[in-house]
């Protein structure tokens, strides 16, 4: 076969650009509802949101319609997603007339060119509202990719050679840490066996765990009725919030744990509601209900604080999970290179999309830091399936410790939802990324002027 990037050229002619970028302020009001759904520490009333962006693709020797479109998101909780969507028109001038073949072929340097534009990086550099808009662009990008090649996107990253995957990253300020050559003898060591765990994957799926039973905001009785659904489901593995009152989550262990019973693998999520000396002794307290991880136990931009947390809390059997809001790379390098995290929770959308995501991977990889990463938003589980698989097909080689998180919210707004059965997500099939959302769910619930919103105003 024909290596992808000339197979690409094949497939598109140089003349194929980006068309058009469009950003849509799309929100579903969870909080309205007095659910509690999302619900945690510090977020008590959540409206889960996407900043959606969509690229249309055509020929610009044409005068007819686009050729390809793809759809990206980044993830908010409501107020804030207009400022995220204006930061992904500002990206317009960089993403339209752009040749597709010139962007997929030199990936790195169209990323690079977003991240580094001279004048909009001064608002990040790579963090906040701007990063969050190059994650949904290039997100949409990855999406228009697979549909190109008819292939759902782990299967195009599966397919790619080793250099072909090492040539997506922008390597600028990871060579102290990873070099180039330790990517490629990391991905050079999976290579040949990655058929075997393509079928594996086929045959029993990539296990996760389940959020939604353990929300902050839920009853009793609805803790209750939701552990035992995603029993019979199959789940195997739960993660409950916990909080600044340490009577209320002694009760919530006690609650889970008489349900699940002693030795299921029970996770816990603290938010960032603690600081450091707060968070030892809160955790020392629940530790004998067995959790196996405490996530974001603080501030997530104290690596050192997460260290002295880990320091006291690993004698007790208590991992430090966290990186759902890293910024980018560079933080998740000092984490990783600092033993100040023992599970790796990227976000599909919280760092730059799928090019910088592989460079984390491969961080974690190399530091020996099994994966397990955020999901449950709004397409949160639909992007992350796609990467998790790649992961384990080409560059982990293991399912050992490593879990992709679950939460059973808003699937239905997809074209292609995710699929999970008896607590694994199953491969999708359809040629993306899955983020492609249903045009009447775009059109409902598009904020403020979608009809679901205007019945929530009035």
């Amino acid at each position: 076969m024909a290596p992808l990037f000339s197979r690409l050229k094949t497939l598109l002619s140089r003349d194929v650009i980006i068309s058009s970028l469009t950003a849509r302020d799309v929100r579903f009001p969870t909080s309205a509802c007095g659910t509690g759904h999302g619900s945690d520490a510090l977020h008590k009333d959540p409206n889960y949101s996407a900043a959606y962006a969509v690229l249309t693709a055509a020929s610009s020797n044409s005068e007819g319609g686009s050729l390809y479109s793809g759809h990206g998101l980044t993830f908010t909780i409501g107020r804030g997603n207009e400022v995220v969507c204006a930061a992904i028109k500002s990206l317009e001038p960089l993403v339209v007339g752009r040749s597709l073949v010139d962007i997929f072929t030199d990936f790195a340097s169209f990323w690079h060119s977003l991240t580094c534009e001279t004048q909009l990086r001064w608002i990040g550099p790579e963090k906040g509202a701007i990063h969050l808009a190059v994650a949904a662009v290039i997100n949409a990008l990855w999406d228009l990719w697979g549909k190109i090649e008819c292939k759902p996107v782990w299967e195009l990253l599966s397919d790619m050679s080793p250099e072909e995957i090492i040539s997506l990253i922008d390597w600028q300020y990871l060579s102290d840490a990873i070099t180039k050559d330790e990517a490629l003898a990391i991905l050079h060591k999976q290579y040949p066996s990655r058929r075997e765990r393509v079928e594996d994957l086929k045959e029993n799926g990539y296990p996760a765990y389940i959020t939604s039973a353990g929300w902050m905001g839920y009853s009793d009785e609805v803790v209750e009725e939701r552990l035992q659904s995603a029993l019979k489901s199959g789940f195997t593995k739960f993660k409950m919030k916990v909080s600044r009152d340490l009577s209320v989550d002694k009760h919530r262990c006690e609650l889970i744990r008489s349900i699940l019973g002693p030795n299921v693998p029970l996770m816990m999520d603290a938010n960032q509601c603690w600081d450091v000396d707060e968070a030892i002794a809160h955790m020392t307290a629940l530790s004998v209900y067995k959790p196996l991880w405490i996530e974001e136990p603080t501030s997530p931009d104290d690596i050192l604080g997460h260290a002295k947390i880990g320091r006291a809390l690993r004698p007790l059997g208590i991992g430090i999970a966290t990186g759902e809001h890293c910024h980018n790379r560079v933080m998740f390098k000092q984490f990783l290179e600092s033993g100040a995290m023992d599970y790796c929770q990227i976000d599909s959308c919280r760092l730059g999309g799928i090019n910088e995501i592989i460079a984390v991977l491969l961080l974690a990889e190399k530091f020996k830091v099994p994966v397990c990463p955020h999901a449950g938003g709004c397409g949160l589980c639909e992007m992350v399936q796609h990467l998790m698989f790649f992961y384990y097909i080409c560059i982990s080689g293991s399912k050992e410790s490593r879990l992709i998180e679950y939460a059973d919210h808003l699937h239905e707004h997809f074209v292609h939802p995710v699929t999970v059965n008896n607590g694994c997500y199953l491969l999708p099939t359809s040629a993306g990324y899955s983020t492609e959302m249903k045009k009447e769910s775009v059109e409902e619930y598009s904020y403020p002027n979608g009809p679901a919103w205007t019945k929530t105003i009035s």
